[in-house]
């Protein structure tokens, strides 16, 4: 596909798809969002501690989320592979950042769960401190995409994480996960309170978009959005 020379870098709007102005500009973010995760995509790197992080190497997206919302399985989803993240049916089991890289372009964080209500207080309060010096420390952070389950309403947890997102100063982009089993109307009603939450946070992404891991719905908007962030490829 070739990409609208009046565009900059790559044709692309650097803003992602708020930004595309036509259907050939969106469907070049699409493509490229494609393309790039067509790329090979391999777990190399997991930390508990902040002295354990991996060296800085290329732009990171981060996943983050309540527990059992489905980060891992979007990312399994967006990555077209069955177990590169570790799926798991037990609300809080993955205690530490996962690190991936995608295509030599670009690492994706698959960040511990919160919100798991029957996790020590201690262990919530090493996850806020871990979780935001991460957050404020890591300059090649782009965007952490926030995961937020369309099936049920917000709960004080996602409040709590988009306020340390925000103090943290770093961009995220809320993502609704499992739609499918959502009702339509709750659905829309779900988009419109969340979207109404992100552009109360300086930090928040106005362009909410909404996803089914299970019927891979969504998917192309948010490989796109991410796509914009990454590293241009190798010429």
């Amino acid at each position: 596909m070739e990409l609208p020379a009046a565009l900059p870098w790559g044709g692309l709007p650097p803003g992602g798809l708020i930004e595309a102005q036509d259907d050939a500009t969106r469907a070049a973010l699409i493509e490229h969002g494609r393309l790039l995760f067509t790329q090979p995509c391999n777990f190399f790197f997991a930390a508990q501690k902040l002295e354990q992080l991996p060296d800085i190497w290329l732009p990171e997206v981060a996943f983050c989320g309540r527990s059992n919302v489905g980060k891992s399985s979007l990312i399994n989803a967006l990555c077209n592979q069955k177990a590169l993240a570790r799926v798991s049916n037990t609300p809080g089991r993955t205690k530490q950042l996962n690190f991936f890289e995608l295509g030599q372009r670009l690492t994706l964080v698959d960040m511990p769960g919160y919100g798991y209500a029957q996790a020590a207080k201690s262990v919530k309060e090493d996850w806020q401190g871990l979780m935001f010096n991460y957050l404020r420390g890591r300059p090649t952070l782009r965007r952490v995409i926030l995961l937020m389950d369309a099936r049920i309403e917000t709960k004080p947890a996602d409040v709590m994480a988009m306020r340390l997102l925000n103090d943290a100063a770093v961009s995220f982009q809320i993502v609704l996960t499992k739609s499918d089993d959502a009702k339509p109307f709750w659905l829309e009603k779900r988009f419109e309170e969340v979207s109404k939450l992100a552009r109360r946070h300086t930090a928040g992404h106005p362009l909410v978009l909404v996803t089914s891991s299970e019927e891979k719905t969504g998917l192309d908007e948010v490989r796109a959005e991410i796509a914009i962030l990454s590293n241009p490829p190798a010429v």
